[in-house]
């Protein structure tokens, strides 16, 4: 295999010395937060209508797609929460997809995309792949390079750290184009707009998942960036997410005022709360995050991949996965489902698998997580003999080192 370039090294994401700055990962709710939910779970709760609710989340990120979905997270400003956003879709799809998942940091310098995903060392980057990869490679031969996160995920970092490292639009065309049939769901960790690689990944994915701070000043420049997007042209807009995410535990933000204001032209518009276990940094453990911030994350993750798979060619939405999901804005609730689906933005989909590829990934095992979660069975066998295991002997995914699977 060709090779144009020193094969890499293996290089720590945080020097040793770190370790010591971090305290003890906090819960993401407080304990009376937690007893406060009980006995409102106790005393008005509705088994059914959770059970619909989750069962119409669960189908939406389940359903099956045909050709690789690229789904892009980027925003307006640095520390809007934009790769915490990419992991938790990550972490997401990975839970209840039996297909590929995989993660890639298009924000390369110092993006903390690995961090937040568990990763301990990074050795081939985005840059790296793109002078190696080849069509006659097989999934087993990808993942060498790549890094597996909890729940049978991959990760392709963009940089190993270095300041001055960038990501040229090119590289990110042949990492984007070569990949995408590998893997049926792609997460890109996008720059910050207006950056080439941002605007390019606009265009040229499914789905987009525009993140914005849970402020004011936030609000008003995500509203300039949709207004922006409209004009390149409107059909972009119903295949985007606007996250509201809020980065302290009292934003003094109006969220209704706010969704009225960002949700035009079809763009959905939902929050992310204030989770503590997010606000401290460091590996997001899924064991530890709020109740409410796991469902919001699934509900992100179904409204992004409604969208992704609308964009197809002739594709509608149908069956228990039509409807959005739940908080979305001038959206039906979960129990209604309607005839119609959100209009196709105005780009073709692009080349579907090549030969001896397989044409259709994971339907549905059920509206529950797929059988044999965890497992990544044959997309995750050992890597072909000639190629590098950088991290070392079987690079399937782990088991969460942190407890179970997201709730």
């Amino acid at each position: 295999m060709r090779r144009s370039s020193p094969t890499p090294v293996s290089v720590p994401l945080m020097p040793p010395e770190m370790d010591a700055l971090r305290s003890r990962p906090r819960h993401g709710e407080s304990v009376a937060q937690r007893a406060g939910r009980a006995v409102r779970r106790a005393i008005a709760s509705s088994p059914a209508a959770e059970t619909a609710a989750v069962t119409e989340t669960a189908y939406a990120i389940q359903q099956p797609v045909t050709t690789g979905r690229q789904i892009s997270v980027t925003s307006i400003r640095g520390g809007a929460g934009k790769s915490t956003v990419a992991a938790l879709l990550a972490l997401t799809y990975a839970h209840y997809r039996a297909d590929p998942v995989l993660a890639i940091e298009a924000d390369p310098a110092l993006g903390t995309l690995p961090h937040r995903l568990g990763a301990r060392e990074v050795r081939w980057s985005g840059t790296d792949l793109a002078q190696i990869v080849d069509p006659s490679m097989l999934i087993t031969d990808l993942t060498g390079y790549l890094i597996p996160f909890p729940g049978g995920g991959w990760l392709l970092p963009g940089s190993q750290g270095a300041i001055g490292t960038r990501l040229d639009i090119d590289t990110y065309r042949v990492v984007m184009t070569s990949l995408r049939r590998y893997f049926a769901t792609t997460v890109v960790d996008c720059e910050t707009l207006p950056a080439e690689v941002a605007r390019t990944a606009l265009v040229t994915t499914q789905a987009r998942v525009l993140v914005s701070p849970a402020t004011p000043e936030g609000v008003a420049a995500t509203r300039s960036v949709l207004d922006w997007v409209g004009g390149l042209h409107p059909g972009m807009l119903p295949t985007t997410v606007v996250v509201l995410s809020h980065v302290s535990p009292d934003s003094g933000l109006d969220v209704r005022k706010a969704t009225e204001h960002l949700g035009i032209g079809g763009a959905t518009v939902l929050p992310l709360p204030y989770d503590r276990h997010l606000a401290a940094g460091g590996a997001i453990r899924t064991e530890l995050l709020g109740e409410r911030t796991l469902q919001a994350a699934a509900r992100i993750a179904a409204e992004a991949m409604n969208r992704a798979v609308s964009r197809g060619p002739g594709r509608q939405r149908t069956g228990p996965g039509a409807p959005t999901a739940p908080g979305s804005t001038g959206r039906p609730a979960p129990d209604t489902h309607p005839s119609t689906a959100a209009p196709a933005a105005p780009h073709t989909d692009p080349s579907a698998p090549g030969p001896g590829h397989p044409t259709s990934y994971g339907a549905p095992s059920g509206y529950g997580a797929p059988s044999g979660y965890g497992a990544p069975g044959a997309y995750g066998a050992p890597v072909a003999p000639g190629h590098p295991t950088p991290y070392g002997g079987h690079p399937t995914a782990p088991a969460d080192p942190h407890g179970g699977p997201p709730r």
